[in-house]
């Protein structure tokens, strides 16, 4: 039996975009989409179980996505042997393996579904959807994803024209951000933004989705992605105090110790204007607890844009490194630190790429 949509989120962000989509439909389609939650990056933990709960998604898959890393035997086809030709043979046999390889861990059987919603299609379930001939809609990773880098560009510099044709019309190899054979768009936040002309970006506004939700809708949110309420009720209430209230978004930038000396020098600068609390990003490893003990934090489960649905909670002052700040309408202050903070902490090449 076919069903009407599935979306394949790899963090809570996506779950959260993928609510908003839901949101935007006329009600007699809510209840008849499914999400698959890919254990590859992230540990989704219990919210599966309350997802379904929510009355707007049906069912709920997790997905035990494997990196190629995983199978040592697709090494070998990503050695580069000096030009396009001996290395587009072996790009070809690592497309078709690596897809084959994927699919014992796919846990739901795509082509039931009219349309499929896939963040980060340069994860493998993308070439997993290629090599099936699966038609399917990207979306952006996170809001203007491709604003600073589009990785399929920058992944393909040389003979890019060749790639192309070898993704979008032959399916031989994969190329993301929509330029393979079976992506028939990719939603971005604002085309304004990105980097790129390609005829398959569609703009979709992430502000467009939220300006219309009900407070049932934002209550459903909450109960979805807030597994103890009261412990963030706890942490809004202590950010009711005199003086400054300074938000700073953890990211999982470089190694742990240049991490940690990053927050650590952040939290030197602006504890002096008041208090600080660290929004632990979901991908974000480090230890925060055992590091910054003394600093109050808030779950790194819960999507930061959840935080504009609780209306006593309120910040001076929000810091990010590369975290986009757009979609942040609890804070007064938004202070983007971007390429030249990291240069301090890493070689500029690093950052080389990225466009502000």
């Amino acid at each position: 039996m076919s069903k009407d949509r599935i979306y394949v989120c790899h963090t809570f962000y996506h779950l959260y975009i993928s609510f908003l989509k839901e949101f935007a439909l006329p009600s007699s389609e809510w209840g008849n989409a499914d999400v698959v939650l890919s254990r590859m990056s992230n540990d989704f933990g219990d919210i599966k179980d309350r997802i379904p709960a929510s009355g707007y998604f049906e069912e709920v898959f997790e997905f035990d996505e494997k990196r190629d890393t995983e199978f040592p035997e697709l090494a070998k086809y990503r050695e580069n042997r000096g030009n396009i030709v001996l290395n587009m043979i072996p790009r070809i046999i690592y497309t078709s393996r690596f897809a084959k390889l994927q699919e014992k861990y796919v846990p739901v059987d795509f082509k039931r579904y009219k349309d499929i919603y896939v963040f980060c299609d340069n994860d493998p379930i993308g070439i997993y959807l290629n090599k099936h001939r699966i038609h399917y809609h990207a979306v952006e990773d996170g809001l203007n994803y491709l604003g600073s880098f589009v990785n399929a560009l920058a992944d393909n510099k040389g003979h890019f024209g060749i790639k192309k044709f070898m993704s979008t019309k032959l399916n031989l190899i994969f190329m993301q951000d929509g330029y393979s054979k079976y992506c028939l768009d990719m939603e971005v936040n604002d085309l304004s933004v990105v980097r790129d002309d390609y005829y398959k970006y569609k703009e979709v506004p992430r502000e467009k989705l939220t300006a219309s939700l009900t407070e049932e809708q934002k209550n459903a949110l909450v109960r979805v992605f807030v597994k103890n309420m009261d412990e963030l009720l706890k942490s809004i209430e202590n950010t009711k105090t005199e003086g400054k209230n300074i938000l700073i978004l953890t990211e999982p930038l470089c190694t742990f110790d240049v991490r940690e000396r990053i927050f650590r020098d952040l939290y030197n600068e602006y504890s002096p204007e008041g208090r600080v609390f660290f929004k632990i990003h979901p991908r974000d490893e480090l230890d925060y607890d055992r590091l910054f003990a003394d600093v109050p934090k808030f779950d790194k489960k819960v999507p930061m844009e959840i935080l504009n649905f609780f209306p006593n909670l309120h910040f001076d002052k929000v810091v990010s490194v590369f975290t986009q700040l757009g979609s942040i309408k609890f804070a007064d202050e938004k202070v983007y630190l971007g390429v030249k903070f990291m240069d301090k902490y890493e070689d500029k090449s690093v950052h080389a790429n990225i466009v502000e």
